[in-house]
Protein backbone atom coordinates (compact mmCIF):
# COMPACT_ATOMS: atom_id res chain seq x y z
CA UNK A 1 0.00 0.00 0.00
CA UNK A 2 1.37 3.45 -1.20
CA UNK A 3 1.14 5.88 1.27
CA UNK A 4 2.43 10.07 0.91
CA UNK A 5 4.44 11.46 4.00
CA UNK A 6 6.15 14.77 5.03
CA UNK A 7 9.75 14.11 5.88
CA UNK A 8 13.01 15.75 6.30
CA UNK A 9 15.29 15.86 2.93
CA UNK A 10 18.45 16.15 4.93
CA UNK A 11 17.36 12.97 7.15
CA UNK A 12 16.13 10.80 3.85
CA UNK A 13 19.13 12.33 1.45
CA UNK A 14 20.96 8.84 1.78
CA UNK A 15 18.07 6.92 1.20
CA UNK A 16 17.12 8.89 -2.15
CA UNK A 17 20.06 8.79 -4.06
CA UNK A 18 19.44 5.29 -5.36
CA UNK A 19 16.46 6.72 -7.17
CA UNK A 20 18.21 9.69 -8.84
CA UNK A 21 20.31 7.10 -11.47
CA UNK A 22 16.30 5.86 -12.33
CA UNK A 23 15.17 9.38 -12.31
CA UNK A 24 17.99 10.89 -14.65
CA UNK A 25 18.13 7.98 -16.56
CA UNK A 26 14.18 8.61 -17.59
CA UNK A 27 13.51 12.21 -17.56
CA UNK A 28 17.05 14.30 -18.24
CA UNK A 29 18.40 15.62 -20.91
CA UNK A 30 21.74 16.25 -23.47
CA UNK A 31 22.54 13.03 -20.75
CA UNK A 32 26.01 12.55 -22.98
CA UNK A 33 26.69 16.23 -22.39
CA UNK A 34 25.50 16.61 -18.55
CA UNK A 35 25.84 14.08 -15.89
CA UNK A 36 24.19 14.04 -13.25
CA UNK A 37 25.83 15.68 -9.80
CA UNK A 38 23.05 17.32 -7.94
CA UNK A 39 24.47 20.06 -5.54
CA UNK A 40 23.72 18.63 -2.17
CA UNK A 41 24.95 20.92 0.24
CA UNK A 42 22.39 23.85 -1.30
CA UNK A 43 19.95 21.56 -0.77
CA UNK A 44 20.80 20.66 2.39
CA UNK A 45 21.40 24.49 3.18
CA UNK A 46 18.08 25.29 2.04
CA UNK A 47 16.56 22.45 3.98
CA UNK A 48 18.17 24.08 7.38
CA UNK A 49 16.48 27.14 6.18
CA UNK A 50 13.37 25.71 6.25
CA UNK A 51 12.56 26.57 2.34
CA UNK A 52 12.63 22.42 1.21
CA UNK A 53 9.28 20.89 1.22
CA UNK A 54 10.11 17.75 0.96
CA UNK A 55 7.17 14.85 0.49
CA UNK A 56 7.73 11.10 0.04
CA UNK A 57 6.15 8.27 -1.62
CA UNK A 58 6.54 4.57 0.48
CA UNK A 59 5.31 1.05 -0.38
CA UNK A 60 5.19 -0.05 2.54
CA UNK A 61 8.15 1.34 4.13
CA UNK A 62 10.16 1.56 1.20
CA UNK A 63 10.77 4.91 -0.78
CA UNK A 64 9.53 4.80 -4.12
CA UNK A 65 8.88 8.50 -5.07
CA UNK A 66 9.62 12.06 -4.25
CA UNK A 67 8.73 15.45 -4.19
CA UNK A 68 11.09 18.27 -3.75
CA UNK A 69 9.78 22.03 -3.95
CA UNK A 70 11.25 25.17 -2.56
CA UNK A 71 9.27 27.76 -0.70
CA UNK A 72 9.98 31.31 -0.58
CA UNK A 73 8.54 34.67 -1.43
CA UNK A 74 8.08 34.94 -5.01
CA UNK A 75 11.01 36.74 -6.65
CA UNK A 76 8.77 39.32 -8.45
CA UNK A 77 5.59 39.37 -5.82
CA UNK A 78 7.50 38.84 -2.12
CA UNK A 79 4.25 39.16 -0.84
CA UNK A 80 3.32 35.93 -2.49
CA UNK A 81 4.38 33.05 -0.60
CA UNK A 82 4.92 30.55 -3.88
CA UNK A 83 6.41 26.67 -4.01
CA UNK A 84 8.48 25.95 -7.21
CA UNK A 85 8.86 22.43 -7.80
CA UNK A 86 12.30 21.64 -8.17
CA UNK A 87 12.03 17.37 -8.70
CA UNK A 88 9.41 14.86 -8.66
CA UNK A 89 9.34 11.22 -9.18
CA UNK A 90 7.60 8.20 -8.81
CA UNK A 91 8.99 4.95 -9.51
CA UNK A 92 7.81 3.54 -12.84
CA UNK A 93 6.70 -0.30 -11.14
CA UNK A 94 4.40 2.03 -8.91
CA UNK A 95 2.93 4.14 -11.36
CA UNK A 96 -0.95 3.93 -12.20
CA UNK A 97 -2.36 2.68 -8.93
CA UNK A 98 -2.61 6.83 -8.00
CA UNK A 99 0.97 7.53 -6.49
CA UNK A 100 0.71 10.21 -8.19
CA UNK A 101 -2.40 11.63 -7.44
CA UNK A 102 -1.27 11.01 -3.66
CA UNK A 103 1.94 12.49 -3.92
CA UNK A 104 0.40 15.36 -5.38
CA UNK A 105 -2.66 15.97 -2.73
CA UNK A 106 -0.12 15.63 0.02
CA UNK A 107 2.04 18.40 -1.15
CA UNK A 108 -0.55 20.49 -2.09
CA UNK A 109 -1.97 19.96 1.86
CA UNK A 110 1.32 20.96 3.43
CA UNK A 111 2.02 23.93 0.93
CA UNK A 112 -1.10 25.12 2.39
CA UNK A 113 -0.28 24.47 5.55
CA UNK A 114 3.11 26.34 5.34
CA UNK A 115 1.11 28.82 4.31
CA UNK A 116 2.11 29.12 0.52
CA UNK A 117 -0.31 30.79 -1.69
CA UNK A 118 0.72 29.94 -5.15
CA UNK A 119 2.37 26.71 -6.68
CA UNK A 120 4.52 26.37 -9.95
CA UNK A 121 4.92 22.74 -10.98
CA UNK A 122 6.51 21.28 -14.46
CA UNK A 123 6.50 18.36 -16.92
CA UNK A 124 8.82 17.11 -19.28
CA UNK A 125 7.68 17.58 -22.25
CA UNK A 126 9.04 14.14 -23.59
CA UNK A 127 7.03 12.57 -20.96
CA UNK A 128 4.16 15.01 -20.44
CA UNK A 129 1.94 14.67 -17.39
CA UNK A 130 0.39 17.40 -17.50
CA UNK A 131 -2.90 15.49 -17.20
CA UNK A 132 -2.15 15.07 -13.92
CA UNK A 133 -1.49 18.34 -12.71
CA UNK A 134 -4.92 20.03 -14.57
CA UNK A 135 -6.73 16.78 -13.03
CA UNK A 136 -5.64 18.28 -9.04
CA UNK A 137 -6.46 21.98 -10.06
CA UNK A 138 -3.59 23.00 -11.73
CA UNK A 139 -3.52 25.26 -14.84
CA UNK A 140 -1.35 25.05 -18.06
CA UNK A 141 0.74 29.19 -17.46
CA UNK A 142 3.58 28.81 -19.20
CA UNK A 143 5.91 26.68 -21.97
CA UNK A 144 9.52 26.50 -21.68
CA UNK A 145 12.08 26.24 -23.97
CA UNK A 146 15.66 24.33 -24.10
CA UNK A 147 18.80 24.80 -26.50
CA UNK A 148 22.32 23.52 -25.69
CA UNK A 149 25.03 25.89 -26.34
CA UNK A 150 27.93 24.17 -24.85
CA UNK A 151 30.59 22.19 -27.61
Amino acid sequence: MLTAQVESLTERLEEMKPLFPLHWEELALNKDKVPLDPQYGLYLDRDARGEVLFVTVRDKGELVGYFVGFVAPGLHYQTCLTCHMDILYLRQDKRGAMGGVLLLNAVKAEAKRRGVQRMFVGTKAHKDIGRLFERLGFSHVETTYSAWLGD
